[in-house]
């Protein structure tokens, strides 16, 4: 069989609720809103956890923290675990990242054949949270809410400086391919950092949104619960004035940085289509997790409530018909619903993924059953796991009373309906179900295990000669442009596309 392409575009802290139905009506993003058009969106897709580095490595690998280890920012993503890059390479294809990935450790491929950026995040352990020191706010690398007050216009940042580079080099990358030296199919990852916070964009970004009628917060304020408080703590809340004006300008740059990543995508889709590959290459929407925007007071993501939860997912694919499935679904199914539009063996892969294929859902509308996450990172004193079945989302901690949400009934999850009486049944049923996954006390052992190791490790490897594992692109002067070991007419036919016009 002839093995489609595959681009994947990936978005950092993208709130899934902006897209119910593809973007908002609200957000200017032309791009997205014609994408959305001819692909099937996923209104209830979630993460696998809520923080960068678990989000990513479970999103490439279809495999939860707990199995990955991955727990949080600072924890090494091992070179032996799958990914869909293994893969689709291992069937064939040629395999490409742009972007960021947030890998930690020595490996920065894991799978891919290529690389073409450096990451924006440090790959060391140096991000390493500590269990053993609950409450513990480390400065130098904590979020705080100096994003919220420091929103505003800037025409280059150190974000922009990496999306501009991402987006760059995806586009030669595309226009490489275009030329069709290389028989193999491919898949190109390209992974932006926008629009995570700061809260910062170009002023031809920033002005589409100065009459936006979604700059308030539709809760800006509800008794947190003891992981919300712990939230509040980590980012430094009582160091921080929160004016109403702040919290509007964070927003408005938020939008506006969901313009600027779209103007990027459209460059990328534009390079697609002039390159003649549109009407053979599967295109996936998606990002690693979300951002609430000050609703609830809390602001970024680590944790399960909807803005931080959830994230859009689209995928345009042959065979599947435009149009919205509403049924819960996680980031987990990328990597067993890629290997199925390839043409790999799904049944092969079960056993390294728990993620489900996400074709039946697509064409049938079959349902995926409960969707887990998982989250033992920054903010919080030991794991929290959850799961959305149906209607219902529950949340479980070892130091916390459960929260059990009728998303149905109450989308804003303002009531917690695990104490009232009248809900005891669902509530059971659902902890069984969690129960059956899950060991909490085993599941807070490990993290406790990898911290304390990744602790140790860390300041040896920094005591004297330092070797970063951050990655280095590989770039050949020798081979690029034209050389004296390169016939020049040969040259020029072949990097010509296309030919014969």
């Amino acid at each position: 069989m002839t093995r489609p392409n595959i681009l994947i575009l990936m978005v950092d802290q993208l709130n899934g609720t902006l897209f119910p139905d593809g973007p908002a009506d609200f957000l200017h993003t032309p791009h997205l809103r014609a994408l959305a058009a001819r692909s099937t969106r996923f209104a209830n897709a979630y993460t696998a956890s809520p923080l960068c580095a678990p989000a990513r490595a479970s999103f490439m690998s279809g495999q939860l923290p707990s199995r990955t280890r991955v727990y949080d920012n600072a924890a090494e993503f091992a070179s032996d675990i799958p990914t869909y890059a293994h893969h689709l390479r291992r069937a064939g294809y040629h395999t490409a990242l742009s972007g960021k990935m947030h890998f930690v450790g020595p490996d920065q491929l894991h799978g891919f054949e290529e690389r073409l950026t450096t990451d924006i995040y440090p790959a060391d352990f140096g991000w390493t949270p500590d269990y053993t020191k609950p409450g513990e706010r480390i400065d130098w690398w904590y979020h705080n809410l100096g994003s919220v007050t420091g929103a505003g216009v800037a025409e280059i940042t150190n974000q922009m400086e990496y999306d501009d580079d991402v987006a760059h080099h995806a586009v030669q990358k595309l226009y490489d391919l275009s030329r069709r030296q290389d028989d193999r199919p491919w898949c190109l990852t390209v992974s932006f950092t926008h629009p995570h916070d700061p809260y910062v964009a170009r002023r031809r970004f920033w002005d589409l949104y100065d009459d936006c009628p979604a700059l308030d917060p539709d809760l800006p304020d509800i008794d947190p619960d003891p992981h919300s408080r712990r939230l509040m703590e980590a980012c430094d809340h009582a160091a921080f004035s929160i004016t109403p004006q702040d919290v509007r300008r964070a927003r408005q740059g938020y939008f506006a940085s969901i313009s600027y990543v779209d103007d990027k995508i459209g460059e990328i889709l534009d390079v697609l289509a002039r390159g003649r590959m549109d009407q053979d290459t599967i295109v996936l929407f998606v990002s690693d997790h979300g951002d609430m925007l000050g609703e609830r007071g809390l602001w970024f993501k680590m944790s399960f409530f909807e803005g931080s939860a959830r994230v859009p997912l689209m995928i345009a694919a042959p065979g599947w018909q435009p149009g919205l499935v509403a049924a819960p679904v996680s980031t987990l199914d990328v990597v067993p619903t890629l290997a199925g539009l390839a043409g790999l063996d799904i049944a092969a892969l079960a056993r390294w993924t728990d993620g489900r294929d996400l074709a039946p859902l697509a064409t049938t509308g079959a349902a995926r059953g409960p969707v887990p996450m998982e989250y033992a990172a920054e903010g919080s004193i030991t794991p929290l796991v959850g799961l959305r079945d149906g209607r219902w989302k529950l949340t479980l901690c070892a130091a916390d009373p459960p929260m059990l949400f009728d998303l149905s009934a109450d989308p804003q999850e303002r009531v917690n309906l695990a104490p009232d009486p009248a809900h005891a049944d669902t509530l059971a049923r659902l902890t069984a179900m969690a129960e059956e996954r899950w060991s909490l006390e085993r599941f807070d052992a490990q993290v406790r295990e990898s911290q304390a190791r990744r602790q140790i490790v860390y300041e040896a490897l920094r005591n004297g000669a330092y070797y970063p594992w951050d990655h280095q692109p590989l770039q050949k002067a020798s081979e690029r442009y034209m050389r004296n070991h390169m016939d020049l007419n040969v040259l020029e036919e072949t990097k010509r596309y296309p030919r014969g016009e």
